[in-house]
């Protein structure tokens, strides 16, 4: 029996375990330089509830990889009200710079003038969008160009993972070729689904390259804003010779149009995967093309970038 002050006599005593030293122990987060900009995630689409809580969760995951960030969330088509636009947020951003320069002159310390952007604005986007990215770019300008704007997330490994996750989830593929078992309903040709034409389909197509590597079938990229594209990839697919296709969408989901997916499920004829969602990577991949611009140390596998 224990007593208040430990263990009875003759119990062993559990002393906590030292840390792994040496090239094998994990390195403890950086945390960000004092007067670093503000990480700004631009979100495209409607806005809404469900939009705004999966941001909020790709940016905690952010912080919790970089302490001491400093990250808030603008809406590309925001209200200025329920969801801060864009533009406002950057404005804030510059404002509050300022006013803490301010505030550290007024009490005495030894400051240097605030130099550089205010704040890095990074994409909710797994490829190119041209016309998301006008939007961007001009809400850049109306803030007076304080911010520095980063490039999409993909094409990278990490996608490829979190969509080999997604299409496991949903039953279509193995969660990892290594196992023993097959997934009846696995497919064997997968249609790649992304927004934004032809320059998206391209960059998609590299990250469908590592997703063909790690699933060993064929995969093929598509957009779900071209007429056509979906069910024509999907033809190819089959005439290669694939049986069982999966949609497997290319895309984080504010930037999806509601009932679009639905569409192209069945314009292919095959089920489809969720979008890739509040997967762990795309928050450390948000912070990788922050940490780049500011020349920071990459965080784990999102350096591979």
């Amino acid at each position: 029996m224990s007593t208040p002050t430990g263990p009875a006599n003759g119990l062993p005593v559990r002393m906590p375990r030292p840390r792994p030293s040496g090239r094998h122990r994990r390195p403890d987060p950086a945390a960000a330089p004092e007067g670093a900009p503000a990480l700004v995630l631009a979100v495209p689409g409607a806005p809404s509830a469900a939009i705004r809580s999966l941001a909020e969760e790709l940016v905690s995951i952010a912080r919790s990889e970089l302490p001491g960030l400093e990250a808030v969330i603008g809406f590309v088509d925001g209200d200025g009200e329920e969801y801060p636009t864009l533009a406002g947020v950057l404005t804030a951003a510059a404002e509050l710079r300022e006013e803490r320069y301010r505030i550290a002159v007024a009490a005495g310390r030894e400051v240097e003038a605030p130099q550089g952007p205010a704040a890095i604005v990074v994409p909710l986007l797994a490829g190119p969008d041209s016309a998301v990215m006008r939007q961007v770019r001009q809400a850049v300008m109306d803030s007076g160009n304080t911010a520095e704007l980063t490039d999409v997330l993909g094409p990278h490994p990490l996608l490829a993972e979190a969509l080999h996750v997604r299409l496991s989830e949903a039953g279509l593929a193995r969660a990892d070729r290594a196992r023993l078992f097959t997934v009846a309903t696995a497919a064997d040709g997968i249609v790649l689904a992304t927004v934004g034409g032809e320059e998206a389909v391209q960059a998609a197509g590299i990250t469908g390259m590592l997703l063909a590597a790690r699933l060993a079938v064929p995969v093929m990229a598509a957009a779900l804003d071209q007429e056509g594209s979906i069910a024509s990839v999907a033809e190819q697919l089959r005439e290669a010779g694939a049986v069982q296709l999966a949609l497997a969408p290319y895309l984080i989901g504010p930037e999806l149009a509601e009932g679009l997916l639905d569409e192209a499920s069945k314009e292919a004829g095959c089920p489809a995967a969720e979008a890739l969602g509040a997967y762990p990577a795309i928050g450390k991949l948000i912070l990788s093309q922050y940490s780049a611009v500011l020349g920071l140390p990459q965080q784990g596998a999102a350096a591979a970038h």
